[in-house]
């Protein structure tokens, strides 16, 4: 059986360190906004033969440095591509550019946009994660309440859910930040859809943990808390890996392979299946341990 708490001090070390750096690139204005969150342009064009599939009308823009570029097919020779605010002269170039490819095209329309994820969104959408949040507290202290006599109070396993959870975040967006920083990487909705999946993946992998710490305190509520910590990580160590392994197989693939205006949404899935997975064994359950060590010294 590993000893995974008793190696706590390093993994806390290790998070806390990739915590800070995640902050500092935040703080510098690493992380750049898409056109979802700035708005930009809007080009709507029309093909006369057949329409070219997606990923190629992207592959031939790429060479204009529009940001993060959204293309959405309209009718059926039609395009929608949204994009950083651009001029006429760079219009005017996209458009030879796509003709010279893939035959005649005709511009149908082009105009500025506002942000679709505006302030008013962005607040409301805070406070949802902040609703959803307390509500994770509440249901896990009532669904763990049969251990409030326990080591620690019922309340803790929700707090231990959510710190496990705000450090996964946390620390996605803060490679987001530097990715930002060093190659001007944008984010846009589908990287807001991707912390969203996040949340659910990383409460759930630690829900399952502490379920198994649970049924350890209700058979033994004497025992040592260390000791039913480190057999409820070890006891769920295998199914976790598993789940992870396999979901990681299937977005491997999709960022190999899918295209590259999902490349970096399925890059945010990615990390934060690993963190998500690496918070459940190796920060969830230790801060519990820290916490009872808080209550017994109080």
């Amino acid at each position: 059986m590993y000893n995974i708490i008793g190696t706590r001090k390093i993994w806390f070390s290790l998070s806390a360190l990739l915590m800070i750096v995640s902050i500092v690139f935040i703080a510098i204005g690493g992380l750049k906004l898409g056109i979802d969150f700035k708005g930009g342009s809007l080009l709507q064009i029309k093909f006369e033969d057949n329409r070219p599939a997606t990923q190629d009308v992207q592959n031939n823009l790429d060479k204009f440095e529009l940001g993060d570029i959204v293309i959405q097919p309209v009718k059926d020779t039609e395009l929608l591509i949204r994009m950083k605010d651009i001029g006429n002269d760079v219009r005017e170039e996209i458009l030879a550019s796509l003709g010279e490819e893939f035959g005649t095209v005709q511009e149908m329309a082009f105009e500025s946009i506002g942000p679709t994820i505006g302030k008013e969104l962005t607040r409301k959408a805070i406070i949802a994660i902040i609703i959803v949040m307390l509500a994770i507290i509440a249901y896990v202290s009532w669904a763990f309440r049969k251990i409030s006599s326990g080591p620690v109070p019922a309340y803790v396993f929700g707090l231990g859910a959510i710190v496990a959870l705000a450090h996964d975040i946390l620390i996605v967006t803060g490679i987001f930040a530097a990715l930002g920083y060093f190659l001007d990487v944008e984010i846009g909705a589908l990287f807001v859809t991707a912390l969203l999946t996040i949340l659910g993946f990383s409460v759930h992998d630690t829900i399952v943990v502490y379920h198994r710490t649970r049924e350890g305190i209700l058979k033994d509520s004497t025992a040592d808390f260390k000791g039913i910590l480190n057999t409820a990580i070890n006891a769920t160590l295998i199914r976790s890996l598993n789940t992870s392994i396999t979901t990681l197989f299937v977005l491997v693939a999709l960022y190999l392979f899918g295209g590259e205006s999902i490349k970096y949404f399925v890059l945010a899935l990615i990390l934060g299946i690993l963190l998500g997975t690496y918070s459940s064994i190796f920060i969830a359950s230790p801060i519990l341990l820290l916490w009872q060590r808080f209550f017994k010294n109080k």
